[in-house]
C-alpha cells in the first residue's frame, strides 16, 4: 500500500511541475474565473440606463420642455440629439444613432388638457426585448404640472409606444443575427490559429524554408481557404434563421455578405496572430477561449451595450464582434444600408490592417 502511495505521489508532483512551468494554462487557471466574476459583476447589467435618445419637440413650450427635463431626471434616457421632423427622427433609429426617439405633437398641450389620448410618442428599438422593456419605464412617468379636469390626467398613458424592428418582441429576431458574429469567432478564429500550429508540430513548415514564399503572402495564403468556409456558415444560418425562426432579412444581401466577409477576415487575421504565441495546438485552443468569453459578453450579443460601465464600452469597442453585431442588426432587422454604418466597417477594416500586420512581423520562416 505504501509503494502504491509512494507512486502515487510521484505522478501527482510530476503534474504539478507540469503546470507550473506550462504558464499560460496557469495564467487561465487563475484568469478565467477572475474574468468572469469582474465581467458578470461589473460589466453585465440587464437593468439599462442612459439609453441615447433623440427628440422633436414640435410644440415648443415649457410643458414639452417640462416632459423632456423629467424623462432625462429619470436616467432612463440620455437626450443626445435634437431632430425636426419625425422623419428624421426615424433615419436615426435605422442608423443606430439612437435607441429611443420621443415626439412631442404641436398639440402636445391640448392632448395633455383632454387626456383622452396619448400626448406623445415614444419610438422604441426593440430588436432588444431587453431596451424596450427598459423603455416602458418611462410610461410611469406623471403627466407635466399643468391643471386638468378631474381624472383625465390617468385616462390613458402619458406616451404611445411603437415598437420598430421586432412587433412581435420574439428573441430570435434578436439573437440570430447576432449568433451569426458568435459562431464565426468562435470557428475562424480556433480553425486558423490550429492549423498554422498544427503544421509547425507536424514539421510541414520545413518546406516553407526553402521556397521564395515571403511571411505576408503566407498569412493572406491561410486566409483566403477559411474565407469560404466562412461564407457557407453565414448562408447556413441566414437560411435556417429564416425557415424556422422567420428572422426577416430587411437590407440588401450583398451588403450582409459585405459585411461578413471583413468580419471573416478580423477573426481569420487573429488566429493567425494567436498562432504566432502558441507552441502547441492546445495552447491555440486555450487563448482563443479566452479571447472568445470578453467577445460574446461585453458586444452587446447577449447583454446591451449601453448597460456596460463606460471601461468596459471602451474594451468592447476593440473586439471585432461588437461592430459585426452592429452592422449584421443594421442591416438585417432595420434594413439600413451598410454605408451607412461606415463608422462600424472601418473599425473591422482597422482591426484587419493591425492584425495582419502583427502576424505577419511576429511570424519567422526559421524552425526554432
Amino acid at each position: 500500500m505504501s509503494a502504491c502511495f509512494t507512486r502515487l505521489f510521484a505522478i501527482v508532483r510530476k503534474e504539478v511541475q507540469q503546470l507550473r512551468r506550462d504558464r499560460l494554462t496557469f495564467a487561465m487557471i487563475v484568469g478565467i474565473p477572475i474574468l468572469q466574476i469582474l465581467l458578470f459583476g461589473y460589466a453585465i447589467d440587464t437593468d439599462v440606463r442612459h439609453l441615447r435618445a433623440a427628440v422633436v419637440d414640435q410644440s415648443q413650450t415649457q410643458l414639452s420642455r417640462r416632459l423632456l427635463t423629467d424623462a432625462e431626471s429619470t436616467q432612463v434616457v440620455d437626450i443626445v440629439a435634437h431632430a425636426d421632423t419625425g422623419e428624421q427622427l426615424q433615419r436615426m433609429l435605422d442608423r443606430g444613432d439612437v435607441d429611443i426617439g420621443i415626439l412631442v405633437p404641436h398639440d402636445f398641450e391640448r392632448r395633455l388638457a383632454e387626456g383622452t389620448r396619448a400626448a406623445a410618442q415614444l419610438l422604441v428599438n426593440g430588436s432588444d426585448p431587453v431596451l424596450l422593456g427598459s423603455a416602458r419605464g418611462l410610461l410611469g412617468m406623471p403627466a407635466p404640472d399643468i391643471r386638468l379636469p378631474p381624472r383625465q390626467d390617468k385616462a390613458v398613458g402619458l406616451f404611445e409606444v411603437r415598437n420598430f424592428y421586432n412587433p412581435e418582441r420574439r428573441s430570435a429576431v434578436f439573437v440570430v443575427p447576432g449568433l451569426i458574429g458568435v459562431i464565426l469567432t468562435m470557428t475562424l478564429v480556433l480553425f486558423t490559429a490550429v492549423a498554422v500550429v498544427r503544421e509547425r508540430e507536424r514539421g510541414n513548415l520545413e518546406m516553407l524554408i526553402n521556397t521564395p514564399v515571403r511571411g505576408s503572402e503566407l498569412m493572406v495564403g491561410k486566409i483566403i481557404p477559411y474565407v469560404v468556409i466562412g461564407l457557407i456558415q453565414v448562408t447556413l444560418i441566414l437560411l435556417f434563421g429564416r425557415l424556422l425562426f422567420h428572422v426577416p432579412v430587411n437590407g440588401a444581401l450583398h451588403d450582409v455578405y459585405l459585411a461578413s466577409v471583413v468580419f471573416i477576415a478580423s477573426n481569420l487575421t487573429l488566429g493567425l496572430v494567436i498562432s504566432t504565441f502558441s507552441k502547441t495546438q492546445f495552447q491555440a485552443m486555450q487563448m482563443t477561449i479566452f479571447f472568445l468569453l470578453p467577445s460574446i459578453l461585453l458586444s452587446g450579443f447577449m447583454f446591451p451595450f449601453d448597460g456596460m460601465p463606460r471601461a468596459a464600452q471602451l474594451l468592447a469597442e476593440l473586439l471585432p464582434l461588437t461592430h459585426f453585431v452592429r452592422l449584421i442588426r443594421g442591416v438585417l432587422l432595420r434594413g439600413e444600408a451598410l454605408m451607412a454604418m461606415s463608422h462600424e466597417l472601418y473599425a473591422l477594416l482597422a482591426f484587419v490592417a493591425v492584425a495582419l500586420l502583427a502576424a505577419t512581423l511576429r511570424f519567422k520562416k526559421r524552425l526554432d
